[in-house]
């Protein structure tokens, strides 16, 4: 894939609608650990990293919006060192926990998040490399 400084190198960018870029990218930031990679207009776009990811927050228009209370229409799964830790960093910024640091039996260490916007975030910690079949999971490509 050819490089280009103008978007984030990863192969999946999901784009996140919140009512105001800035103060999005603020709240991330804080709550979440996310960094500000470029700004495009001062309130209609923004691309944050964390770590090798990369997620696009983008401002409301036409029929872009955020998800209504109540509605789920996605959630973002990152990978992080420390669930527990990061949990209560995003708690300490307004996060609503929707589900503390729980030890699943595939190997990882998740919490769930909401943030102001109604966005759902999983964060994940690697407890153990297990297998997809000792859960019930089948590998069908190991690519």
């Amino acid at each position: 894939m050819r490089a280009n400084r103008s978007i984030p190198a990863s192969t999946v960018i999901p784009v996140l609608v919140y009512p105001d870029v800035r103060e999005a990218v603020a709240w991330l930031s804080a709550a979440f650990g996310f960094a500000e990679r470029v700004r495009i207009g001062e309130n209609h776009r923004a691309q944050l990293r964390f770590g090798d990811g990369a997620v696009i927050v983008g401002d409301v228009h036409g029929e872009r919006r955020p998800p209504r209370p109540g509605e789920v229409t996605h959630s973002v799964t990152v990978r992080v060192e420390d669930a527990r830790a990061h949990c209560e960093r995003a708690r300490a910024n307004g996060a609503r926990i929707l589900m503390e640091p729980t030890d699943m039996p595939y190997g990882e260490r998740q919490y769930t998040a909401e943030d102001p916007a109604g966005h759902l975030w999983t964060f994940s910690e690697t407890l153990a490399d297990v297998a997809p079949e000792e859960w019930g999971g089948e590998l069908v490509d190991p690519g």
